[in-house]
């Protein structure tokens, strides 16, 4: 019996895919299991796997293409059985963008390269086809590459971290401008997400903005004794991190979603932290800060935004944040208001940290102090809730040492 394979939802945020590459023809067999092809959410590339073992009878929407959550994109039967009745009323799929072919494709009566599921006779290392043709192209050695994939396999989205630094020289070094012209550039997915989601977001939470200045000179030293005297690089992302878990166990009105005609408040710090990529803005989430320590912070904070940045997250490491924490601290960036991320109730921007003239004891001394600035949904948050929010978080960044104890 013919199945349909409809495009899946990959994030909690995601409204359409695009496909980057089928790794099955039309004709060709595909077991169950096996990878079909590599999809591009709002968020990260991910392999789809075939629900049900036969033949690709039909590819609906083309490499490049793009189709809605739950639109369908191919369909597995057996060689000889009647598709009609699954394809009529099918819409026609619409073109996003072009992906780059394989250098080599198969002619008549000449199989496809086929994705490797497991170990080839010759002992080579597992990847799929795009992988080998990317590390090929880019003189990668796959043997020194973890894979992500299904039994290890090596994909496409492996290699990006490897060619991150290469992408990213060649697209300020290639790219020419012409004074005087303008371009046309297509939203990526991402970008599109971003702009849907702020709109509402602004629109229908009635946003509100407190911003409080924090004296850095103890997180510091506190940060600096640590690093010194351990191998630990601990962050000030880390430090304001941990800060707001504690402040929010104190303050769950502000770490709170809103239900329309209720709230629910957690007792728990699920923290988001926003990671700039060229294409837009990504949260990778910190589940639970409130029980982790600060090295604990610190290496899967590193971690989720490495993965981030190759967009090697899974959807899970996404989704649930209970609160959002934006720190455009290392761009100089001294103050701003972010825009809450719903269903989140509030945000918190972090500005950089300015070297200036304090007072303290009654003298004027050379201090260091960060302003932080809480956006917050008015329909659930109150001016008073978040200004004692802030107050205590103020306290705790200036008092570090508490979060060890």
């Amino acid at each position: 019996m013919a199945t349909k394979i409809m495009m899946p939802k990959l994030s909690d945020t995601m409204e359409e895919g695009v496909i980057l590459k089928w790794l099955r023809k039309e004709g060709e067999k595909i077991k169950q299991g096996e990878i079909l092809a590599e999809i591009e959410s709002d968020k990260a590339d991910m392999e789809l796997e075939a629900y049900d073992s036969g033949v690709v009878r039909k590819i609906v929407v083309p490499e490049g293409g793009k189709a809605p959550i739950g639109g369908l994109i191919a369909i597995i039967g057996d060689p000889d059985e009647d598709i009609s009745s699954l394809l009529s009323g099918t819409p026609a799929p619409t073109q996003t963008k072009a992906v780059e072919k394989p250098a080599q494709t198969a002619g008549p009566g000449k199989p496809a390269e086929q994705p490797i599921a497991g170990p080839e006779a010759d002992g080579k290392t597992k990847a799929s086809p795009l992988a080998r043709r990317l590390a090929g192209e880019n003189k990668i050695d796959l043997s020194k590459v973890n894979g992500s994939g299904p039994q290890g396999r090596i994909i496409k989205r492996d290699l990006e971290s490897a060619l991150a630094g290469k992408s990213t020289a060649a697209a300020f070094s290639s790219k020419s401008i012409v004074p005087g012209t303008a371009e046309i550039v297509e939203l990526s997915l991402i970008r599109k997400t971003i702009a849907k989601r702020m709109a509402d977001s602004k629109t229908t939470a009635p946003h509100f903005y407190e911003t409080v200045e924090v004296d850095m000179d103890p997180a510091i030293t506190f940060r600096d004794q640590i690093n010194n005297v351990t191998e630990l690089k601990l962050s000030f992302t880390d430090i304001v991190v941990k800060a707001t878990a504690v402040a929010l166990m104190k303050h769950p009105q502000v770490n709170a979603t809103y239900l329309g005609d209720k709230m629910r408040q957690y007792h728990y710090a699920h923290i988001g932290v926003a990671v700039a990529l060229e294409e837009g803005l990504v949260t990778p989430i910190l589940r639970n800060c409130e029980q982790k320590r600060l090295e604990q912070i610190n290496a899967e904070l590193r971690d989720l935004a490495e993965r981030a940045r190759t967009r090697k997250l899974k959807p899970e490491e996404y989704t649930g944040a209970t609160f959002t924490i934006s720190n455009l601290g290392m761009f100089g960036i001294e103050q701003f208001a972010a825009i809450v991320n719903p269903p989140e109730g509030a945000i918190l921007a972090v500005g950089t940290i300015v070297e200036k003239p304090v007072v303290k004891s009654g003298q004027i001394v050379i201090g260091h102090t960060m302003k932080v600035t809480l956006s917050s949904d008015h329909r659930i948050i109150d001016g008073a809730v978040a200004a004692r929010f802030l107050q205590d978080l103020k306290k705790i960044l200036e008092n570090p040492a508490s979060l060890v104890v």
